[in-house]
């Protein structure tokens, strides 16, 4: 249906406002959810939680020391220099724990909550939240993905699938039309004179499905709205501000929050430290450093802090004790995720890992803990069962329990 638009309209969308299948009717919301919008922060490959927000002392410390934060008790690993100063908006869990080590399995985990398996595609967060919420936007996409995010409904339609955005500076690419404006609206009278009879005779909810397409396309096409995605619109301060790559990420999530979208994922990649842990760090570690404070900072002089909450996270840690290699391996038993803003509390942290960061020590989060309470945090009915077209039941976070202690 794409590339049927674009060769008789003069025009490109991404998949992801694929009209194809009907939406679901929204559902009631639930209650209590301060965050009108969540911007999650995936750092894939596993990040190192005793190099970043859960640092150690002693045999496990690492290659630097824990430095000190604006909240007095809370330290962060050596290499956090700028979030050290943003410890006071922050609750971080330093008790998540996982039941797999594999990058993929992990990866599905953290966005869906579920075990991946081959009969069933689980729905991630920003197709849960259009579901039971509908459309966040009259012309934007509710949902997004930045990098290499994870862009699919699930067991949802198609319609309600994140936009991906594959490079933050080149934005949604190829949405404007390829020919001038006359062609392009006697290509769409053309179009409509070829389908007027189909449609009149086959009035299915797929064909309908297939007209809404074409309006929400040209709906995109000509709406100011679009500029959203253009980052150029920024001062080249801001820009500069949140650093390059995952930054720029960062920005752009900032952008399309401000104009509406109701779910932005950013991915960070980088993070498989197996050899060279401390360059590594200074390298990955420290652009996350630059792009989260600066989103934080932005967010607050915005006014956009206390109705978005920022979530970290990441498939799981890595190994407490240095390999041979001067790295650390993948470990799910214990590692930390962040939250900010939306109503969560700030300077503080819940849960702990052991004095070596091996174990959890106090207050377990599972990972269906962690979707579900971003669930709870945006209004969604994370109990409430859905049923899937195959007749199987399914809820946000697969029955998680909501860190409600997180909560202000």
């Amino acid at each position: 249906m794409l590339r049927t638009a674009q060769a008789a309209l003069g025009v490109s969308v991404l998949s992801g406002l694929d009209k194809s299948f009907a939406a679901a009717e929204p559902a009631p919301a639930g209650t209590g959810g301060k965050a009108k919008a969540v911007i999650y922060l995936y750092m894939a490959g596993g990040m190192s939680h005793i190099d970043t927000f859960d640092p150690k002392t002693g045999v496990t410390k690492g290659y630097k020391d824990p430095i000190g934060t604006n909240v007095s008790g809370i330290q962060l690993g050596g290499y956090m220099t700028k979030m050290s100063k943003m410890a006071d908006k922050l609750s971080i869990v330093r008790s998540m724990t996982s039941k797999t080590g594999a990058h993929q399995e992990g990866n599905y985990m953290m966005h869906t909550g579920y075990d991946r398996r081959g009969t069933i595609l689980h729905p991630t967060l920003g197709s849960w939240a259009q579901h039971f919420k509908g459309r966040s936007h009259p012309s934007l996409p509710s949902s997004v993905t930045i990098g290499a995010g994870s862009a699919n409904a699930g067991f949802f339609p198609t319609a309600l699938a994140p936009v991906p955005i594959s490079s933050p500076q080149d934005g949604l690419q190829y949405a404007k039309p390829t020919v001038g404006e006359d062609m392009f609206k006697k290509r769409l009278s053309l179009v409509n004179e070829f389908d007027t009879a189909f449609r009149d005779k086959f009035r299915s909810p797929e064909v309908r499905a297939y007209t809404e397409f074409y309006d929400e396309t040209i709906n995109l096409l000509t709406s100011k709205d679009l500029e959203a995605f253009d980052l150029t619109k920024e001062d080249a301060a801001t820009r500069q501000m949140y650093g390059n790559g995952f930054g720029q990420g960062c920005l752009l999530a900032r952008r399309l929050v401000q104009s509406g979208v109701r779910f932005v994922e950013v991915t960070a990649g980088g993070w498989d430290m197996h050899t060279q842990v401390d360059g590594a760090m200074e390298r990955t570690g420290k652009g996350m450093d630059t792009a989260f404070s600066a989103l934080l900072t932005d967010l607050q002089r915005t006014g956009l802090l206390d109705s978005t909450m920022v979530v970290l996270g990441s498939e799981f840690g890595r190994t407490p004790d240095i390999n041979e290699n001067n790295g650390r391996d993948h470990y799910p038993k214990v590692f930390s995720t962040v939250f900010a803003g939306g109503g969560v509390k700030a300077g503080y942290v819940h849960g702990a890992s052991d004095k070596d960061g091996r174990e959890v020590a106090d207050k377990q989060v599972t990972v269906q803990d962690f979707i579900a309470t971003i669930g709870a945090a945006m209004g969604l009915p994370v109990s409430e069962v859905v049923m899937s077209p195959s007749g199987r039941p399914f809820t946000v976070g697969d029955r998680g329990k909501v860190v409600s202690e997180l909560f202000a």
